[in-house]
């Protein structure tokens, strides 16, 4: 199985409907700014996830397209919010949407990618007891990455985060919509109790798997490779399950330079790869990595009891690229 072309040719189908829920609007340069990020690229995860946990069930894919659409919408308006938290400067290769139209534009932007993607819900065709069984999830979703979000951002001021801690704020900024994508795309292939949980319990170990490459590739990558800003996260002094472990075993003059530079905006290439050398030295690494892998097989493993297929195929090889990935 190519799983590249998997992706591809399902990322195909979806973008036609993306493109038509993203036509232009007034005033001019909201909806330029709104569209810019969304239809610049994107892996398309979150949307395949949905499609791809439809099919897998039985379901008809047509049927969650919209669910597909809003999913992918409120990833992007996500993203444009925390890109003007994190002061980021790239996303996709691209300068983030605050950049190119201004910190104001962008908030606005991604307010209204927000509002677009629950007008999207409205297109779903199920009967109104499935339609509030979607909508009231991706609502506790959205309140789930806030609440996540919050917790990001409260752990950078905070010395004493622990992998628990960690773990639970990741669960509920990232993996809470990879959940739901294979959830709510269960749901609505009319799959049965147990294979929407065992889908539930799939999107949320291949959620937690993904952040914690993310948080790895942050460091490890190189801009071009990744499309967006490397090293931000030690910068912003980001509690990742590498920087946890290194803090809290770090003793001595280890600990003095973390102290130094971890959290410093201001540090430069030169300090960042220190600390990132630092962290490879204390294994906090390839402990990340092994618990990244846990996390890949137990997404691999829900999916025991669904009946074998060719969308099963595809999320099993999801799983597996989750820990691989080099962007």
């Amino acid at each position: 199985m190519d799983l590249k072309q998997e992706l591809s040719e399902r990322a195909d189908v979806f973008n036609i409907e993306l493109e038509e829920y993203l036509k232009n609007g007034q005033p001019k340069s909201l909806y330029d700014a709104t569209r810019y990020l969304p239809l610049a690229g994107g892996k398309r995860l979150r949307p395949c996830i949905s499609m791809l946990s439809c099919d897998a069930v039985g379901g008809d894919v047509k049927r969650v397209m919209p669910f597909a659409v809003a999913l992918e919408l409120i990833h992007n308006f996500t993203l444009v919010h925390d890109d003007i938290m994190d002061k980021s400067r790239l996303r996709r290769n691209l300068p983030t949407v605050h950049i190119k139209f201004g910190e104001s534009t962008a908030i606005i932007a991604g307010d209204l990618l927000f509002a677009k993607a629950f007008e999207v819900m409205h297109d779903i065709s199920d009967d109104s007891s499935v339609f509030k069984r979607v909508d009231f999830g991706l609502i506790n979703c959205v309140r789930e990455i806030c609440e996540g979000q919050q917790l990001d951002m409260e752990f950078e001021r905070r010395q004493d985060v622990r992998e628990e801690e960690y773990l639970e704020m990741i669960r509920r900024k990232t993996a809470a919509l990879f959940k739901f994508a294979a959830e709510g795309g269960a749901i609505l292939g009319g799959g049965t109790k147990e294979e929407i949980k065992a889908l539930d319990e799939y999107g949320e170990s291949l959620g937690l798997a993904f952040q914690i490459r993310d948080d790895y590739l942050d460091m490890s990558s190189d801009e071009g490779t990744l499309g967006k800003d490397i090293g931000n996260d030690i910068r912003n002094g980001k509690k990742t399950l590498i920087a946890v472990r290194s803090i809290s075993n770090a003793v001595g003059d280890d600990k003095k330079l973390l102290e130094k530079i971890f959290g410093n905006g201001d540090a430069s290439e030169q300090e960042v790869k220190r600390v990132y050398d630092l962290f490879k030295e204390m294994k906090s690494i390839e402990y990340a990595k092994n618990t990244a892998l846990e996390y890949s097989i137990k997404a691999k493993k829900a999916l025991n009891m669904l009946d074998d297929s060719d969308a099963k195929q595809v999320l099993i090889g999801l799983a597996e690229y989750s820990i691989t990935r080099e962007k």
